[in-house]
């Protein structure tokens, strides 16, 4: 794994720009804002996506494959922690001397003349981003954005804008969040995670503080969550917009009734207001009460800030419906921590009805696995009627002796809720033999779970359902 030198000097000018990794979820969408700004850009990629066709019809040169000859010309690498550093793209650079930027580093590049309203937190920052890029652009201010995942209302995880504000999905999981030059910060939740990088719960705490106390306009940050509530306490700088239940936070959620829509009521300085949200679960509710929060800061008023949210149809991979076979409706879900998952899961029984929840697990990084099989296995027995566990989706980490799905199906207390199949077809022949009509399948992971989707409707169609 690459650890780019986050304390570099950005250089006044980028040049060619070569991207390794360009069809990532984060990496396409500034590879993207590059382009609209008018730069060259080029890249490459394992394997050929709608991201990396949709970069190339906006002028991207896109290799398939890593090589050395893919750098070309470029003056500058931009690259992605998940990198390994024998990368071929990578090791050129290196002996040319070439400036290689982290993602957030070539980001910060970009918006380091704009006014920039960062969204962070260990969970929620994509569907939030997306919500709040959403209501800026009903509200006519037309931000310039960056998403972790493509917004479905506009069909973009990025896109330049002609009003003042810069709108980020902030990362927290290499410190990066921490370059930006951050005026309006939305702080969702601070449930640690990403010990490998931070080594401690107190370390990760710290960042947060770290981040939330450089925004210099405002801060809206969970009143609810505890880890967000500690982070609150510790700050003496910008002004601060508190939200939840919470009788001390600013804004108060009043009431959430979730289905497949939301009814959210809040409250605002003696002031109610309600509204109704195209997208499920309750924590979808919580997330549009943390970009209300923003808005109120921004200088809205509360009935308009709500209703600038009715238009958001959700976020790729945050609980994404493919299709359905048979009656048995098949979705996606980004969720790769304990405290997603249960938000996941409890958003599908919300929908499902009288229908089961079946979950497909990939675990996500060796470390996670390792360290939380016991909380993953007690979420999952919880709220799904049966988990398929995949192996594990190692991304940015080499393998660690003895970690494997099988962690987790090792520490549910009912055997029979649960099904290890490391062979993805065997993984979707399990779930086609165990759903019938009525039934929800959701696969679960921030890594390449997704891909077994086609497996899944297949076997669906081809099985009989008991």
């Amino acid at each position: 794994m690459i650890k780019p030198d986050l304390s570099l000097q950005l250089p006044e000018e980028l040049g060619r720009l070569h991207f390794v990794g360009i069809g990532g979820s984060g990496m396409s969408g500034i590879a993207r804002q590059f382009l609209e700004s008018g730069h060259t850009v080029t890249g490459s990629d394992l394997r050929e996506t709608d991201a990396v066709r949709e970069l190339r019809a906006l002028g991207a040169r896109i290799a398939i494959g890593h090589a050395a000859e893919n750098v070309g010309v470029a003056d500058t690498l931009v690259v992605t922690g998940a990198l390994w550093q024998d990368n071929p793209e990578y090791q050129l650079a290196l002996e040319r001397g070439l400036p290689v930027l982290h993602r957030s580093q070539a980001l910060a590049w970009l918006i380091s003349r704009r006014r920039l309203v960062s969204v962070a937190g260990a969970h929620g920052k994509s569907t939030s981003t997306g919500m709040l890029v959403t209501a800026l652009r009903a509200l006519d201010a037309d931000p310039s954005f960056v998403n972790g995942g493509v917004i479905q209302n506009l069909g973009v995880s990025s896109a330049h804008g002609a009003g003042e504000l810069f709108v980020v999905e902030a990362d927290e999981s290499d410190g990066s969040f921490l370059l930006y030059d951050t005026a309006v910060a939305l702080v969702t939740n601070v449930d640690a995670d990403h010990l490998d990088h931070y080594g401690s719960r107190e370390a990760f705490q710290q960042a947060f503080i770290d981040f939330a106390g450089r925004a210099s306009e405002l801060v809206a940050i969970s009143a609810d969550d505890p880890g967000a509530a500690a982070v609150a306490d510790a700050l003496t700088g910008p002004r601060i917009i508190r939200f939840g239940r919470a009788e001390h936070a600013e804004l108060r959620i009043l009431a959430i009734e979730a289905g497949d829509t939301i009814r959210l009521t809040l409250g605002w300085q003696g002031e109610e207001h309600r509204t109704v949200l195209g997208v499920p679960g309750e924590h979808n509710g919580v997330n549009a009460t943390g970009v209300v929060a923003v808005l109120l800061g921004l200088g809205y008023g509360l009935a308009e800030s709500m209703d600038a949210l009715a238009g958001f149809g959700g976020t790729g991979r945050r609980f994404e419906l493919h299709d359905a076979v048979r009656g048995v409706r098949v979705y996606d879900d980004y969720a790769h921590h304990p405290t997603e998952v249960e938000a996941a899961l409890r958003t599908a029984r919300s929908v499902v009805g009288a229908g089961r929840v079946i979950a497909v697990h990939q675990p996500h990084l060796y470390s996670r696995t390792r360290d939380m099989a016991g909380e993953f296995a007690a979420v999952y027995e919880e709220l799904a009627d049966h988990t398929v566990v995949l192996d594990v989706f190692g991304a940015r980490e080499d393998p660690i002796e003895g970690v494997t799905g099988a962690l987790v199906v090792e520490r549910f207390a009912d055997a029979d809720r649960v099904s290890y199949r490391p062979d993805w077809q065997e993984a979707a022949d399990r779930v086609a033999e165990l759903a019938r009509e009525g039934d929800l399948v959701m696969t679960l992971s921030c890594g390449d779970v997704y891909r077994i989707i086609p497996q899944i409707l297949d076997a669906l169609g081809d099985e009989p359902r008991g």
